[in-house]
């Protein structure tokens, strides 16, 4: 079975995760309270002897909690600059594999490191858009967007080849998924914003691309193993 298999992280599981990123993806405050519990809030206000914490840009959505049940206020760091892909020069057109080449590639990862095949698509999609020749701003290049340094402790020898990058990438969400106990959404924010932010924060952090990329490869997980269902249900 591979991991994550279809028993365990059903589509609704999953989208209880997606809906659980909601009013915290922008949280720019953290608010403890005297009891040792903490709020995240965009931003607060003191209403005669009372604090009210809104929850959304908005400010639609609020909390109202009495002055006296807050012991400290602390501004959480802005979020990483999304990695906006840029394009280097064109791959020959060998370089590119075909779907059927990529799905192969993919298949042999998942099998490997015991990773559902839809979920490694599912993050490839949302890391390069199954682009070969994607490099972000930081550096990430290829299909997994790999990091040179972390390419390098990988293995992988050319960072620009599509199975040595989906190899790569693969052990090291394999790497995250074991560091977490196959939490999902922790693995994913780890990839992501790396495994010292999720550590930080106790899961994942507040930040809005890390927190809107974990719902992007859950949303598209999802939907590929509901189009992978029905397909199995109608060849009946």
């Amino acid at each position: 079975m591979l991991r994550p298999s279809p028993s365990r992280f059903r589509p609704l599981i999953a989208g209880l995760a997606v809906a659980a990123l909601g009013p915290s993806a922008h949280a720019l405050e953290r608010v403890t309270l005297t009891n040792g519990f903490s709020v995240d809030c965009v931003h607060h206000e003191i209403v005669g002897l009372r604090m009210r914490l809104y929850t959304d840009a908005g400010d639609t959505h609020y909390q109202e909690l009495p002055a006296t049940q807050i012991s400290a206020i602390e501004a959480l760091p802005d979020p990483p600059q999304p990695a906006t892909l840029q394009l280097e020069a064109k791959p020959t057109a060998s370089a590119i594999p075909t779907a059927a080449e990529m799905r192969e590639m993919l298949t042999h990862a998942g099998a490997e490191h015991n990773i559902d095949v839809e979920l490694l698509a599912s993050v490839v999609k949302a890391e390069s858009n199954f682009r070969v020749d994607a490099v972000s701003r930081a550096g990430a290049r290829g299909l997994m967007q790999l990091m040179p340094g972390t390419a390098r402790d990988l293995g992988v020898d050319d960072i620009t080849s599509p199975g040595q990058n989906i190899a790569g990438g693969t052990a090291y969400l394999d790497a995250m998924l074991k560091r977490y106990k196959d939490n999902l959404a922790n693995a994913l924010a780890a990839y992501n914003a790396g495994p010292a932010a999720v550590d930080r924060y106790h899961g994942i952090p507040p930040y809005r691309e890390t927190r809107a990329y974990v719902a992007r490869v859950i949303r598209e997980f999802n939907r590929r193993k509901t189009a992978l269902a029905d397909t199995t249900i109608a060849s009946r």
